[in-house]
C-alpha cells in the first residue's frame, strides 16, 4: 500500500487584501456612504493595511465623480487606489469608448475591469461573438497597461463560465494576462458556487497559469462567501477581494474583516495588514458607523457576543482556560470576553461578571443565592440584562452591597394631550427627595419619554449638577411576549453617555412609561455612582 503524500503547505504565503467596500458594499440595500465618509474610510483602510481600496466607477454618479477628484488628494502610506469600470463595448474601438476614457481620468494607480467569462452572457446578454469578447478583454486591458496602470482583472461569472466552458473560460483569462494584467480575478458572481468546486476550478487555473496572481471575488448568496474565498486561498490564490462587514448586494459579499482574520489567525498566512490586526474590531464598527448601521452583534471575532459567556458551566470554564470556549484569544482582533448574567447564569458567572464590573463579591455569602433567585425572576418578567451592565450594577450594587441612589422619588405623572388637530403634547410631572428637600417638577416635551426625562433632570440637576452631562443616544422598546396583545410586557432599553463612557439600562412593565421610566432612573443612578467611584 502507498504512502500518501502530504500537499505542501502554505503558510507563510503573502496574500493581498482588496477592499471593494465603497463600490461593491454600496450596492447592498441600505448601503450609503456620502464623499467625506468615503475619504475617511478610504485613509482608515490605508492605516489598517489594506493593499487595494477600490473607490468606485468613475461616472457612474456624480458622487464618484467627485469622490474620485478629490481622492487625488489624499497621501496614503500603503494601499493603492483602485477606479472599477468595464471592459469597452462591442464593436467599438477602445480609444473611442466613453467608460474607458473616465477610468484613466480618474488619475488612480491601479485599475479594476471586469469582463464576461460564460458564454452566455457573452452571446445573450452582450449580444456578441466569443471572439469579440476576448478582444475586447485585450484591448482594455492593454490599453489601460499602456497608460501605466496596475490592471486587475475581474473574471465577471468566472465559476459558472467554467463549469459551463472551461476551455472558453480559461482564454478570457489568458487574454488579460497577456494584454498585461497583473491580476486575475476569478469572480463568483452569483454566490451560489459550493467550497469543493471554488477550490478545484481555482487549483486548475493556479495550474494553467504559474507565476501569475490569481484572486477570488466571492458573494454571499448560499451563506458560503468566505468559505469559498478561503478555498480559494488554499487552492493557491494570493488576493482575497471582500466588503468591510459583507456588505453588498442580495445578501452581501464575502466578509472581508472575517476573511482577514481567519486568514492571518488560522490558516497562517501573511497579510499586509496583520501587524494592525488589533485594530480589526474598531475598524469594522468604524465601518459601520459611516454606513449609519447598527453592529452586527453575532459578527465573527469582531461582534460584542463573538466571545460572550451566558451558560454558568460556559463561564466558568472559560474563566480557568480561556481557550476552553474560545477559538481564539479575543485581544488578538481587538476584542474582549464577556460573561453575559441571565436566568441561566449561575454563581460562577454572576462572579465573573461582578469582576468585569468592578465589584468583588464573596463566593460564600448566602445573599448571592438570593440575588440570583431575584436575578432569574426578573428576567422572567421581561427584564433583560446582556445590553444593561448599568442596570445589572446598579442591582449587585442595592442587592448585596446595599447601596442606595443618593435621591428618591416620590411619585410621577405622565400626560399626553391633543387640542383639536394640533400636534401632541406630553407634560411629565416629578416629585424628587434629596435629603430633607422634596421638589417637585414638571416639564413638557412632543413625547412622554422625552417629557419624563426633563423633568427628573430638573428635578436632579440642583443637587447633583453632572446629570446635565448625560445625553439619552439611543432609546430601544422591544414587546417581550407579542401573543398577550395590549397586555404584553414590554421592554426598553435605553442606551445613555457622558462624553467619556456609555451605558446601557432597561425597564420592564406592561406599560410603557413605567418601563421607560425605570430604564432613565437607572441611568441617570449610574451616573451618580460612577461620579462616587472616581472621587
Amino acid at each position: 500500500m502507498g504512502t500518501k503524500t502530504k500537499s505542501p503547505t502554505r503558510a507563510g504565503v503573502l496574500v493581498l487584501t482588496y477592499d471593494t467596500t465603497l463600490r461593491d458594499g454600496t450596492q447592498g440595500e441600505g448601503i450609503s456612504f456620502s464623499v467625506a465618509a468615503k475619504l475617511r474610510l478610504v485613509e482608515k483602510l490605508d492605516h489598517f493595511g489594506i493593499d487595494y481600496i477600490e473607490g468606485g466607477w468613475p461616472g457612474s454618479n456624480p458622487r464618484d465623480q467627485e469622490f474620485f477628484e478629490q481622492a487625488r488628494g489624499l497621501k496614503l502610506t500603503h494601499a493603492k487606489l483602485a477606479a472599477f469600470g468595464s471592459t469597452r463595448r462591442a464593436n467599438t474601438a477602445v480609444a473611442d469608448d466613453a467608460q474607458v476614457r473616465l477610468l484613466l481620468e480618474a488619475q488612480t494607480p491601479v485599475v479594476t475591469i471586469f469582463g464576461k467569462s460564460w458564454l452566455m452572457h457573452v452571446t445573450e446578454v452582450l449580444r456578441t461573438t466569443p471572439e469579440e469578447n476576448l478582444a475586447m478583454i485585450g484591448d482594455t486591458v492593454r490599453l489601460l497597461v499602456k497608460n501605466k496602470k496596475e490592471v486587475i482583472y475581474d473574471a465577471e461569472h468566472f465559476f459558472d463560465g467554467y463549469k459551463d466552458n472551461p476551455a472558453y473560460a480559461l482564454e478570457t483569462l489568458a487574454a488579460a494576462r497577456d494584454a498585461g494584467a497583473v491580476c486575475l480575478t476569478l469572480c463568483d458572481t452569483n454566490g451560489g458556487s459550493l467550497v469543493n468546486e471554488v477550490r478545484d476550478i481555482t487549483t486548475k487555473v493556479v495550474r494553467h497559469f504559474p507565476g501569475t496572481r490569481i484572486g477570488l471575488h466571492c458573494h454571499n448568496d448560499a451563506g458560503l462567501g468566505v468559505a469559498v474565498t478561503l478555498a480559494g486561498v488554499e487552492a493557491g490564490g494570493t488576493l482575497v477581494q471582500g466588503t468591510m462587514n459583507g456588505y453588498g448586494e442580495r445578501n452581501g459579499n464575502a466578509n472581508l474583516t472575517t476573511v482577514i482574520a481567519n486568514l492571518a489567525l488560522k490558516m497562517k498566512r501573511t497579510l499586509h495588514c496583520g501587524k494592525h490586526l488589533g485594530q480589526l474590531r474598531e475598524l469594522s464598527h468604524f465601518t459601520d458607523e459611516l454606513a449609519n448601521l447598527r453592529s452586527d452583534l453575532k459578527a465573527p471575532y469582531v461582534g460584542a457576543s463573538a466571545f460572550a459567556h451566558k451558560g454558568g458551566i460556559h463561564a466558568d470554564a472559560a474563566s480557568k482556560v480561556a481557550r476552553s470556549y474560545e477559538h481564539v484569544d479575543p485581544a488578538l482582533v481587538g476584542n474582549q470576553t464577556r460573561v453575559l448574567v441571565s436566568d441561566m447564569a449561575g454563581r460562577a458567572s454572576v462572579m465573573l461578571k461582578a469582576r468585569d464590573l468592578g465589584i468583588e463579591l464573596d463566593p460564600r455569602s448566602p445573599r448571592l443565592k438570593d440575588f440570583l433567585a431575584e436575578l432569574k425572576a426578573r428576567e422572567f418578567r421581561g427584564y433583560q440584562y446582556e445590553a444593561a451592565d448599568a442596570s445589572l450594577k446598579l442591582l449587585l450594587k442595592r442587592s448585596l452591597e446595599n447601596w442606595r441612589e443618593p435621591f428618591e422619588v416620590l411619585g410621577y405623572r405622565v400626560m399626553v394631550e391633543r387640542e383639536g388637530e394640533g400636534s401632541l403634547l406630553a407634560e411629565a410631572t416629578v416629585k424628587v427627595k434629596t435629603g430633607d428637600e422634596i421638589r417637585h417638577e414638571v416639564a413638557e416635551d412632543a413625547g412622554p419619554v422625552g417629557a419624563l426625562d426633563r423633568a427628573l433632570r430638573k428635578a436632579l440637576e440642583r443637587h447633583f449638577p453632572s446629570i446635565r452631562e448625560v445625553k439619552l443616544s439611543d432609546f430601544n422598546v422591544r414587546i417581550v411576549d407579542t401573543g398577550q396583545g395590549a397586555q404584553a410586557i414590554i421592554r426598553v432599553l435605553v442606551e445613555s453617555t457622558d462624553g467619556h463612557e456609555s451605558w446601557g439600562t432597561v425597564g420592564a412593565s406592561d406599560n410603557i412609561i413605567a418601563a421607560s421610566y425605570e430604564a432613565l432612573l437607572d441611568a441617570f443612578a449610574y451616573k451618580l455612582l460612577r461620579d462616587q467611584e472616581r472621587k
